[in-house]
């Protein structure tokens, strides 16, 4: 019980933050790059709704491994969503940073989305069952992760060439949620507090979103 009211409370105040401040900056932004920051925040409050939210309810009443097929199917909605919140995110770098050309850097990164999204879908992954397989675990990752590694080297580049301040931490604030998200996907099947990892992973996000909220103040 205190595990239940313990997230349940982060959840709701993480989940809230996410959507009220994405809604915030897509209603009220006077620029297009901060309706896109609008839509990053909106988009990882509703995706990682998906999850947590039936997660609650598992704790609350009948514990995880009866809700499985709800926990799961929130997983891989939350596995698409954050690829594509990666995707803005790379725009938004784009337009902030008056990036020109650099069309290869663009495929490959929605080739690497893409390849995600299809290893997501497939059946192998069994979304629906507790333990799922630590091979698709890993594979559907590793497209995810170059993707991070990616975001972060563009960010660092640019913001260390123009002294921004703004997305001045964004590098660090994606390279620790991938470095909490990580040993989740190894470890959590065989040692689950290595799950607790989550929560500074969100904070992370949160973090993130900070940032867009500081994009969004500048801009308006």
């Amino acid at each position: 019980m205190p595990q239940a009211i313990a997230e349940t409370i982060f959840d709701i105040l993480y989940l809230g933050f996410a959507l009220i401040m994405g809604i915030t900056m897509i209603s009220k932004g006077k620029e297009p790059i901060v309706k896109k920051a609008g839509m990053m925040a909106a988009l990882l409050g509703a995706g990682d709704a998906f999850h947590l939210i039936p997660r609650s309810y598992a704790l609350w009443t009948t514990g995880l491994e009866a809700n499985a097929a709800a926990l799961g199917f929130g997983k891989f909605v939350t596995s698409i969503t954050m690829t594509i919140f990666y995707l803005i995110m790379y725009h938004i770098w784009r337009e902030y940073f008056e990036i020109r050309g650099r069309k290869g850097l663009t495929v490959g990164l929605y080739l690497l989305a893409a390849l995600r999204i299809g290893l997501c879908l497939l059946p192998q992954n069994d979304w629906f069952v507790y333990r799922q397989p630590l091979t698709y675990g890993i594979l559907r990752n590793i497209p995810f992760a170059i993707m991070g590694v990616i975001i972060i080297v563009i960010f660092a580049s640019e913001t260390r060439k123009t002294g921004d301040e703004v997305f001045r931490f964004m590098p660090v604030a994606v390279a620790l949620s991938f470095g909490f998200y990580l040993p989740v996907v190894l470890f959590s099947g065989v040692l689950p507090v290595i799950g607790m990892l989550m929560i500074p992973k969100t904070l992370a996000y949160v973090w993130m979103i900070l940032m867009c909220v500081k994009l969004y103040r500048q801009r308006n």
